[in-house]
């Protein structure tokens, strides 16, 4: 026998079956339109892009870098300029990599890119579980990353599905790649164009935390001949360690910070101390734009690791070749 109360708590029950199936599907369409927002920026770029067809592809990627990083701890400041090279050109369709002529690179802004081969060595070894599938510039992506992570830097989630081109061309690198007297408007100009903040793009210069600087780029930080009032200290000190100037431009060289092998924010703290060793570096500790941001990277590094994310996302995501855009590269570098 149903009581007086058993209509009320049936439609109470109805009532809250709706509320919940509403907020389910609030929950979808939310990530919806997450997923679709990030599609607007990479293309048909995805995390799970080898889900399925090579799962295994990330762990391969940093089994096989692990040692070399080992070995050779300079090899995380290769292999992130080579990314940024790559990247800065036609966008990461891994160009860079296909073999050129020698004197050609050794003249250009890339004559001092290296560990193009560790990348090749990585893809036989992703080939040899799954041939054909993963390309090589997804490879470099990868590697760079777990170079950051593996030289203490932020742990980072990439998306995967890029095409490699089958065409290089070391001109367009020359002229794309911004020159070592770079200043601050023209480098926030650069990074923008591939929707970074002005927080982003001085995160992104973070990258200089790692590796050296050759003494080429840095002539200008010292070329007055008059030591004394018109030069810093730190400037100085450039001058001595690169004391033969231009002679032996190609083989000086000067650590970009004091903790050359460590992603940290070391470089934030340098530069606000008057000791940034690029022409950029220095300009962006007292231009107004950005001197506030390199003063909050250099008390948090945390905040510096969080910018550096999502700028590195932005970069390796933008102008890239997907689905029939390119092809997946039989070795990394040749043209199939």
């Amino acid at each position: 026998m149903r009581t007086k109360m058993e209509p009320v708590i049936l439609a109470c029950t109805r009532i809250w079956l709706i509320i919940i199936s509403c907020l389910v599907i609030i929950s979808i369409v939310g990530d919806v339109g997450v997923m679709s927002s990030s599609s607007t920026v990479a293309g048909l770029l995805s995390y799970q892009y080898y889900e399925t067809s090579c799962p295994q592809v990330e762990s391969i990627v940093t089994d096989k870098l692990t040692p070399i990083l080992l070995s050779d701890p300079a090899s995380s400041a290769a292999l992130l300029r080579l990314l940024f090279h790559d990247c800065q050109v036609q966008g990461c369709d891994a160009s860079l990599l296909l073999d050129s002529d020698t004197s050609e690179m050794s003249s250009s802004k890339n004559f001092a890119i290296r560990n193009r081969e560790t990348i090749g060595i990585i893809k036989t070894a992703v080939d040899s579980v799954c041939p054909g599938t993963v390309s090589c510039s997804d490879i470099l992506v990868l590697a760079a990353r777990d170079a950051v992570a593996m030289s203490g830097g932020p742990k980072m989630k990439v998306l995967l599905g890029r095409k490699d081109s089958n065409t290089s061309n070391h001109t367009l690198a020359d002229a794309s790649l911004p020159a070592a007297n770079t200043g601050v408007g023209e480098m926030l100009s650069i990074f923008t164009k591939r929707g970074m903040t002005v927080e982003e793009s001085v995160a992104i210069l973070g990258s200089h935390t790692l590796g050296v600087s050759h003494c080429v780029n840095i002539m200008d930080r010292f070329s007055r001949q008059i030591i004394g009032a018109n030069r810093t200290p730190f400037e100085t000190l450039l001058a001595l360690r690169c004391a033969f100037g231009a002679s032996i431009s190609n083989s000086g060289t000067v650590g970009n910070d004091v903790t050359i092998t460590k992603f940290d924010n070391q470089y934030y703290k340098d530069t606000s101390r008057g000791r940034g060793l690029l022409k950029i570096d220095s300009d962006m500790s007292t231009d107004p734009r950005t001197a506030p941001i390199v003063e909050r990277f250099a008390q948090n590094q945390n905040e510096f690791f969080k910018e550096f994310t999502a700028a590195f996302l932005k970069l390796t995501s933008a102008n890239v070749l997907t689905g029939h855009q390119g092809v997946v590269r039989t070795k990394c570098n040749a043209v199939n």
